[in-house]
């Protein structure tokens, strides 16, 4: 052992600060891997909601998500990464207990070959774009006081119920097929987003019926450092720099590409222009789709979840969308309904038909045996009764994830309302970004504006909205 131990090159050799079961390429893999999902909210998200909103709402766009991601970290590692992924008695949620003790973070995370402290930090940052994606159905209109308290509440009781009842240790572990997400954050956060949609209530109609984004380019942007991410998305989920990783980001980059292109070959015929905000939109239906069977899919299924990723949600977005007085009832902002909650239900349901056993069997390597196949290979192997089973525990997932995520994000709003009113009123809502924040996007004084900015020191500070009593509003002088 000795001989062995001394045989190793300098720098995997064993040490204090490097035992015997760490994989440094593993653990370096896996907090790039974190950190490229975080680089998707901040400053993915953050430039495109700034960039995709109407400009008297950039600077509130963009500070909802920044909020957003610290006010979950601080929240993740104080009870919800426990709640998530913690022990329990209860088949749908864990103990709330801290992730902060040196003996447990730097502790080998299962038989992984890394610490837990990277599962702690990744699936944080898998956390946080969750609640910032859901945002994007609120903007434009929601109090900035409310969205503080919606965060906590909406991560603890219904973000870390989903988590941990197919990821952790919950009734759906290991019968779902989600490899990275699909139903645990896209579906999650397109249907709590359209449900707050609902109670939030809409839009200004001038800002319904007009509201173009204010700077195109910086959405290419925010929206490549989704793209670009989405490889630590997908690809961080074996918790290993292994042959199913490298199969997963291939597969997400095909299915992304294969998404755009139709969403803009559909946008072509129909509209006869291509659209931008299109392309972006079919970019990011691609990367739902494929999230929950990123590695456990040949390519060529990646490609065929492409083409339905770019024709299934255009059509609902596009078509159905306006057709259908219940959409038209609620105003989702940016469709994430679409994007997120149909793609990722779409996603689910494709990769419980086309999950490959071998892939399935490698990307469990390190766990519990799963039962999982996709429906195709049951059929080709004679074994349609498995298959079906399998297609009815992921509807079962998506059924139990929509209903907990209507259920819950209702009640959090409505008792958010009891505290503080979760639209903004009418005068605020008329001027946006300096009625709620005293600041603007694009302060370029001359352009339209009567008097210079004010400095901030010489500002008369506003009292929130939650310590005034309800329907007050400041007399007219």
């Amino acid at each position: 052992m000795a001989d062995g131990y001394t045989s190793l090159p300098p720098g995997l050799q064993w040490d204090e600060a490097s035992p015997a079961w760490l994989n440094k390429g593993d653990n370096a893999w896996q907090l790039t891997a974190a950190a490229m999902v975080g680089l998707q909210t901040v400053p993915g998200l953050v430039l495109l909601y700034g960039s995709m909103v109407k400009k008297k709402w950039a600077v509130n766009s963009a500070f909802m998500a920044l909020y957003a991601f610290a006010a979950v970290l601080i929240c993740w590692v104080l009870w919800a990464h426990r709640l998530a992924f913690g022990s329990s008695r209860a088949h749908i949620i864990g103990k709330p207990e801290q992730a902060m003790g040196e003996s447990f973070l730097l502790s080998q995370y299962r038989e992984y070959l890394l610490p837990t402290a990277d599962y702690v930090f990744y699936q944080f940052a898998f956390a946080a774009i969750t609640v910032v994606l859901l945002g994007g159905s609120l903007l434009g209109r929601m109090n900035f006081y409310a969205w503080m308290m919606f965060v906590p509440l909406w991560l603890t009781l219904s973000y870390t119920v989903g988590a941990y009842t197919i990821w952790g240790s919950g009734f759906l572990y290991q019968k779902i097929i989600d490899f990275s997400g699909g139903y645990v954050i896209h579906l999650s956060s397109g249907v709590a987003g359209f449900t707050a949609a609902y109670w939030v209530g809409p839009r200004q109609q001038q800002d319904r019926e007009h509201f173009p984004p204010n700077n195109i380019i910086h959405i290419l942007g925010g929206a490549g450092f989704l793209w670009m991410g989405w490889a630590g998305f997908n690809g961080g989920s074996p918790l290993a720099a292994d042959l199913v990783t490298s199969l997963a980001i291939l597969n997400t980059h095909i299915c992304t590409a294969t998404s755009i292109l139709i969403w803009l070959s559909l946008d072509m015929i129909f509209y006869k222009k291509s659209s931008v905000i299109g392309a972006v939109q079919g970019m990011i239906t691609g990367l739902v789709c494929i999230t929950p069977g990123a590695g456990i899919v040949d390519s060529w299924a990646a490609m065929l979840m492409g083409v339905l990723a770019g024709s299934v949600p255009w059509y609902t977005m596009m078509v159905l969308h306006k057709k259908s007085a219940f959409f038209q009832r609620v105003d989702d902002t940016l469709g994430v309904f679409h994007t997120h909650a149909v793609a990722g239900i779409l996603g689910g349901i494709l990769s419980g038909i086309f999950a490959k056993p071998n892939l399935l069997r490698l990307f469990y390597l390190h766990s519990e045996p799963s039962d999982s196949t996709g429906f195709l290979y049951t059929l080709l192997h004679g074994q349609v009764q498995r298959g079906f089973r399998q297609m009815g525990y992921q509807l079962a997932g998506a059924a139990f994830i929509t209903a907990w995520n209507v259920g819950m994000t209702s009640l959090i709003c409505i008792f958010i309302s009891r505290i503080v009113e979760l639209r903004l009123n009418d005068d605020d809502l008329e001027i946006g970004d300096d009625a709620v924040h005293g600041e603007e996007a694009y302060a370029l004084w001359g352009d339209g504006e009567r008097d210079p900015p004010p400095l901030r020191f010489n500002m008369t500070p506003k009292i929130p909205s939650f310590c005034r009593r309800h329907g007050t509003r400041k007399p007219h002088v």
